[in-house]
């Protein structure tokens, strides 16, 4: 049984070893430390794992929980390329992490010049970026590819941003609740050499609980509080109420949902895609905070991965492929959020959660299916400038 114990003092060697004599047992092995709790991953047995809940210098124990991976049309849907043309917002300066499945260097990320800033691998701790299952890679150019492989029609919302890649997830798209937390926590450690202000997760599973119950869910509240931006899908178990996915229970995140664009620019026709996750969150919290394209978005395609193997079908010329679903709708508001930053850089991720509510086109969903409504980078260019827009769209 996979475990992770959060122990009263930091994990320390003698720690350990006087956890396992406790336990009278050598077999207590340490497969990850989590220096953020003061905890760290194992495997143990059933009857172990009685004895360990009593111990001294343990303070709560929690189950290692398997997580999964939860644009042609997307990118202008939400205004970014209003935004590029009338304000010269690009994401320019401001790097956003994608935790995900890894990052191929794909063209749209890498000419004229490369944009992936830093690579980690917390599943097979390779030191150049790849992507074996072809999900992140996906999300990386719905949130900043620059469409260098398609003359500009495939890019996404913040082409100059950078991408660091946070692998946490393998070949089959899952992972565990250990490797994503260490994985935000290296993202938090590293955040001022890399200049990391967002973070994206299009990955999850369910919430079992309030926050306080969840050790993501209180990963993601660390990231938050260090100054990063921390956007999080919804997840795809909808149309009942309160299907929220962990991480996107937190209430710190700016959590999201899809909607289909109808392969139109114009917002007002879009419609909640009945897979998105609605709320209340656990705890009666009110999610999601923002709809955005879901629907058959296209992007950036692996060559050999899995999903680039299963999805054959779904290819877009060499490049690209396209993919449903609320993990293409999150890097799309973390797109939006690079552009609003690199517009405002001393916003704080709360000023930036309040400002994208605030913006957003309103769909009239409901608070617990389509949040504030569908992310809208518009309300980044002036007044003038959405008046020309408008015209430009109308003719």
């Amino acid at each position: 049984m996979r475990i992770i114990v959060k122990m009263k003092q930091s994990p320390s060697p003698l720690a350990i070893r006087m956890l396992r004599r406790e336990l009278g047992q050598e077999a207590l092995p340490v497969r990850r430390r989590l220096a953020i709790f003061s905890a760290f991953s194992t495997v143990v047995s059933r009857s172990c794992l009685d004895k360990l809940c009593n111990c001294k210098g343990v303070e709560k124990v929690y189950l290692d929980r398997k997580r999964s991976a939860t644009l042609h049309v997307a990118s202008p849907a939400i205004g970014a390329p209003q935004a590029r043309r009338f304000s010269g917002l690009t994401g320019k300066g401001v790097n956003i992490a994608i935790v995900d499945t890894g990052v191929y260097p794909h063209p749209d990320l890498i000419r004229p010049l490369n944009r992936i800033v830093a690579f980690k691998d917390f599943v097979n701790g390779r030191k150049h970026p790849y992507d074996d299952n072809g999900h992140g890679t996906h999300l990386a150019g719905d949130a900043a590819g620059n469409g260098w492989a398609s003359k500009g029609k495939y890019a996404g919302a913040a082409p100059e941003s950078g991408i660091v890649g946070v692998k946490v997830l393998d070949a089959l798209g899952d992972g565990y609740d250990s490797d994503i937390i260490a994985g935000i926590e290296w993202t938090i450690a590293n955040r001022k050499r890399f200049r990391i202000r967002i973070l994206s997760l299009s990955l999850g599973g369910p919430a079992v609980g309030g926050c306080q119950d969840d050790l993501l869910c209180q990963a993601v509240e660390r990231a938050v509080r260090s100054g990063i931006v921390v956007v999080a899908a919804a997840g795809n178990n909808g149309p009942g109420q309160g299907t929220i996915e962990s991480p996107g229970n937190s209430p710190s995140a700016i959590t999201v949902g899809a909607v289909d664009d109808r392969r139109t620019i114009a917002q007002a026709d879009d419609r909640l895609s009945w897979y998105s996750s609605r709320g209340p969150a656990k705890g009666g919290l009110r999610k999601p905070d923002l709809v955005a394209p879901g629907e058959s978005i296209t992007s950036l395609r692996a060559p050999s991965s899995a999903l680039d193997r299963e999805l054959a079908h779904q290819r877009v010329g060499r490049r690209y492929f396209y993919m449903s679903g609320t993990s293409v709708s999150t890097p799309l508001v973390a797109g939006a959020a690079a552009l609003l930053l690199q517009r405002c850089p001393s916003l704080t991720p709360s000023q930036v959660k309040t400002a994208l509510k605030r913006g957003a086109f309103r769909l009239g969903l409901g608070a617990n299916a389509g949040g504030s409504g569908e992310a809208n980078a518009r309300f980044l260019i002036g007044r003038s400038a959405r008046s020309q827009a408008a015209r430009r769209q109308r003719n």
